[in-house]
């Protein structure tokens, strides 16, 4: 298949490798851009490993707290100038505060909030402010203690990343600390037994070809991946990452000394995941004067 020059443009941007090998990646792998990331890893080639999570959907994040319990509800706005409207925000934190007596995202659009469910309510604003907007998602949890954090806040418990820690013990102000932690970090479980079993394999995969590529007997390759799965479990997880606040201890370690044990934690940033179609720019150029 034909690869285009965007497509090997977003692969070198999120693994840092060059033209001619990034073209190779995506030939070899028919344009898939995840296997391509893989077969640089492979190759020796890929100075990134993570995928550029590219954040391309527009919104807030909300946190709310009451008791032990916390909430934290994403809503999409078509661009960031809505997302700064004061109007949209005050929604927003209207939205977050129903969300803490319910379960779910859609309990959360019949939920009523100044006399008008959620889902109207946001209907509602769609139609004064005139961009297309939703309430995407929402994560709870609960625990003994429950902190919350939101990075890049543009008003009080809202912003563009939302982090809520759950912990036995009460030290508010380390728990804070751990959930500006995950906001940077942004780990992908607490502990290894909660590590996506496939991910895990998937990473093996990836290690045991590149120890392969190396020459070195399967004995010596065995070692090796015990090392490198060692290294990626403490990467992956919160308990086991390097803490930011103090690098010489693990935040297992960190919590250890603040006298709390971390029982869970959720970390929502808005437009994660979502991808958006770019065009290409000469395509664009082109179909404005076809």
């Amino acid at each position: 298949m034909a690869v285009t020059a965007a497509q090997v443009k977003e692969l070198r941007d999120s693994t840092g490798a060059g033209m001619m090998d990034a073209k190779k990646a995506l030939t070899e792998t028919n344009g898939d851009m995840e296997a391509a990331v893989d077969w640089l890893r492979t190759k020796g080639l890929a100075k990134a490993a993570k995928k550029s999570g590219r954040t391309a959907a527009e919104g807030l994040v909300a946190v709310a707290t009451e008791g032990g319990k916390g909430v934290a509800v994403e809503v999409n706005s078509e661009t960031d100038f809505v997302a700064k409207n004061a109007d949209f925000q005050k929604m927003v934190g209207k939205i977050a505060t129903a969300a803490i007596t319910v379960d779910d995202i859609d309990t959360l659009k019949a939920t009523e909030v100044d006399g008008k469910s959620v889902e109207q309510t946001v209907t509602d604003a769609v139609a004064v402010i005139g961009e297309n907007m939703s309430v995407r998602r929402m994560a709870s949890i609960t625990g003994g203690t429950v902190v919350s954090y939101v990075h890049n806040s543009v008003a009080p418990g809202m912003g563009s990343i939302g982090v809520l820690v759950a912990m036995d013990g009460d030290n508010e102000a380390f728990g804070r600390q751990v959930a500006m932690h995950i906001a940077a970090a942004n780990p992908a479980a607490l502990g290894e037994s909660d590590l996506d079993p496939a991910l895990v394999e998937k990473e093996k995969q990836v290690q045991m070809d590149i120890a392969r590529e190396s020459g070195k007997p399967e004995a010596v390759i065995e070692k090796m991946i015990v090392g490198r799965m060692a290294k990626f479990m403490a990467e992956s997880t919160l308990m086991g990452q390097a803490f930011v606040v103090n690098p010489d201890l693990t935040v297992a370690q960190a919590a250890d000394e603040a006298g709390v044990t971390i029982t869970g934690f959720q970390r929502l940033e808005v437009g994660e995941g979502i991808a958006v179609e770019k065009e290409d720019f000469a395509a664009e150029v082109a179909k404005m004067h076809s």
